[in-house]
């Protein structure tokens, strides 16, 4: 059974910036799961003291409590990524479809953040009339233009990755008998 000391690519050619940046990831990347979680306790709190008073405010309070744990999930899944690809591998991705797929599932992440928020959004300004629908109206936009650019990233990357996937999967084997 390998535990989480083992799984931490450690090089014992490390230079001092990489020790330094690793730590310097990690403290970081606990930092944001830390105020990650603060953010989902505070919507739920909001949620329980609007719901403790008048029903009126409920659904305000449901919305805004969908808001802060959109968001706390979006934090987390950056502070994840962080802590996986700079703390425990501690290396640069060396394949290209690993990278491609690393960021991909990054930035679908938080795609559906925003679009989740523009939805949260959505519904509050319908509530208070359509006059206010400009601001809800741009965060869905930026959706579409990070899929978008999703899209035109992978289409390229995709390319690149044919030209140079035999090479970089010689050069990986080679580094895993050494």
């Amino acid at each position: 059974m390998a535990t989480a000391k083992s799984r931490v690519n450690v090089d014992a050619g490390a230079t001092p910036m990489e020790i330094v940046s690793r730590v310097a990831f990690g403290i970081s990347s606990l930092g944001l799961m830390a105020m990650s979680l603060a953010l989902s306790f505070y919507g739920a709190y909001e949620m329980y003291v609007a719901l403790s008073g008048s029903l009126k405010d409920a659904g305000d309070a449901l919305l805004g409590a969908i808001g802060y744990l959109v968001i706390s999930v979006a934090v987390f899944d950056v502070a994840k990524y962080f802590m996986e690809e700079e703390v425990i591998r501690g290396r640069e991705l060396r394949i290209a479809s690993e990278a491609r797929r690393s960021l991909t599932k990054f930035v679908s992440t938080i795609s559906i953040a925003v679009f989740i928020e523009g939805l949260v959004l959505v519904f509050r300004a319908s509530k208070d009339g359509s006059q206010n629908s400009f601001y809800p109206t741009l965060v869905l936009l930026t959706g579409i233009l990070i899929i978008i650019g999703l899209g035109i990233y992978q289409w390229l990357s995709v390319k690149v990755e044919m030209q140079v996937d035999v090479s970089d999967k010689a050069e990986e084997k080679k580094n895993q008998k050494a």
